[in-house]
């Protein structure tokens, strides 16, 4: 009895747009030591620990956010980046900082430098927006909970940070009060916004 031909290892990266985890190309028939022979040909590239990308591929404009996401599909981008990508701080982000749910391990990379925060599950869920970048899905929360989620951690972040990430937002041309309130009575920090609202908005 013939065995079904196996597939094309390149082939099998096209079909995942790309890029793959090494548990992803074990199942897809492609054994470590051709992944390790591709590596070496410069076929594919290495983005993190067990996760490999075609090198043919036009280079991720934002390969950290990539990164973490294709590493970690649970985690969603918050707090300074999630800032940095709806154009809210002069700031630039050292870190990626991603908020995953409680029962979720710490994830840990070589690179990039990742920030975990460990969210409750109604602010977890609160705010998800999904931007392909690159053709890839990256879960970012919107501008109203990134705004909300800097105050919750204000102490951390320093004032300075959340009310330019205000005044950014405010001059804006879209602005969504209603939103606003509604994600800061979740996070539970509505008491102490809703004086830089009245003030700023």
């Amino acid at each position: 009895m013939s065995h079904p031909p196996k597939p094309h290892p390149e082939a099998v990266f096209h079909a995942h747009g790309g890029q793959l985890r090494m548990s992803e190309a074990l199942e897809a028939g492609i054994s470590r030591y051709r992944l390790y022979k591709m590596l070496d040909e410069g076929i594919i590239e290495k983005l993190a620990t067990g996760l490999y990308r075609l090198t043919e591929l036009p280079p991720i404009s934002d390969p950290d956010l990539a990164t973490v996401t294709m590493k970690y599909p649970k985690a969603v981008v918050c707090l300074t980046s999630a800032l940095a990508f709806h154009n809210m701080t002069t700031q630039i982000p050292r870190t990626v900082s991603i908020a995953i749910p409680r029962d979720m391990r710490i994830p840990k990379l070589e690179y990039p430098p990742v920030q975990a925060h460990k969210f409750s599950n109604d602010a977890y869920h609160t705010g998800i927006e999904s931007h392909a970048i690159d053709g890839i899905e990256v879960k970012i929360y919107d501008r109203e909970k990134t705004l909300v989620d800097c105050f919750k951690y204000r102490n951390k972040l320093g004032m300075d940070l959340v009310l330019e990430a205000l005044k950014l937002y405010r001059s804006s041309s879209k602005i969504e009060l209603d939103k606003l309130l509604q994600y800061a009575k979740v996070c539970r920090v509505e008491k102490i916004m809703r004086p830089y609202l009245e003030l700023s908005i």
